[in-house]
């Protein structure tokens, strides 16, 4: 079994904070992702897997989407989506969103694994691909980013 973490850090804009963890039991398996992101204004927030784990320009340096694949942008249950498409996080009245799913499309192990990569909040609604702009094919018109933060082992 292989375990990572992600602590998320608050954009230059935004007090946005939170831990994530993943979990993958072996190769093939899908990864299960859990914990919390406080600091939220109530509602659907675009939350996905990005291509580096790199801040020296902030959460901006994370770069796109993780799309290994090279496909357009898409919801977690679509067959068109990229990889690190996790859909939307829900914050309740406090601003904050639990989040509890299994994804087969992050794994920890073997070539596409996400370790290294980062994990974003976003501002707004993740549309999935479905805004019918080029934006939207991209980004899911997510708006900007809100807390970054590098996936990394732990034990």
């Amino acid at each position: 079994m292989v375990k990572a973490v992600c602590v998320l850090s608050a954009g230059t804009v935004s007090t946005v904070t939170g831990t994530i963890t993943f979990t993958q039991e072996k190769v093939g398996d899908k990864t299960v992702v859990s914990g919390e992101v406080k600091g939220l204004t109530p509602g659907k927030h675009g939350f996905h897997i990005h291509e580096f784990g790199d801040y020296t320009n902030g959460c901006v340096s994370a770069g796109a989407h993780f799309n290994p694949a090279g496909r357009t942008h898409g919801g977690p249950t679509d067959e068109e989506r990229h990889a690190g498409d996790l859909g939307n996080i829900v914050a309740n009245a406090e601003g904050v969103a639990a989040i509890n799913l299994a994804d087969a499309h992050i794994p920890l192990i073997g070539e596409n694994s996400i370790i290294g990569r980062s994990v974003v909040s976003h501002e707004k609604e993740d549309d999935l691909g479905k805004g019918g702009n080029e934006e939207s094919s991209k980004t899911g018109n997510a708006g900007p980013r809100q807390a970054c933060g590098v996936i990394g082992v732990t034990k």
